[in-house]
C-alpha cells in the first residue's frame, strides 16, 4: 500500500498509507483527526523499487525523447569500420537476385514473395 502527502489545515503536512484506489480521498489527520486533502509534496520514491524495475524505469525515461548518441569523435557509436551503422564494413550478400529486364526476386529467402 503505497503512501500519501497530505495537507491539514491546522497541524501541517503529514504522511499516510491508503489504498491505490483511494489516492484522490482525504485522509484524516493523526493528530488533530480533521479530513484532510492530499498534497503533492514530494516526489515519489523510486528506491523502494526492486533494481530490476527501477532500471526498466531509467531506459524508457532515457529513450523517450532522447536520440542515439554518437561517440566524441563524430562517427557512430560502434566505431569507424563497424559493418551495422557506418556503411564503412562489409555486408556481405544480400540474396537479392537481378534479371536483366531490371526485376528482382529472392531465391534464398522468401520464395514465395512476389517483387515489385
Amino acid at each position: 500500500m503505497p503512501s500519501y502527502d497530505y495537507l491539514c489545515a491546522a497541524c501541517g503536512p503529514f504522511e499516510a498509507r491508503a489504498a491505490m484506489a483511494d489516492y484522490d480521498q482525504p485522509s484524516a489527520c493523526p493528530s488533530c483527526g480533521t479530513s484532510s486533502p492530499r498534497a503533492l509534496l514530494t516526489a515519489p520514491i523510486l528506491a523502494r523499487m526492486d533494481g530490476g524495475r527501477r532500471a526498466a524505469f531509467a531506459t524508457n525515461e532515457r529513450s523517450a525523447d532522447s536520440p542515439r548518441r554518437l561517440s566524441k569523435g563524430g562517427g557512430a557509436a560502434h566505431g569507424p569500420g563497424c559493418g551495422c551503422c557506418s556503411g564503412a564494413g562489409s555486408k556481405g550478400s544480400s540474396g537479392t537476385f537481378y534479371r536483366p529486364d531490371g526485376s528482382k526476386s529472392f531465391p534464398a529467402k522468401r520464395p514465395w514473395m512476389i517483387s515489385h
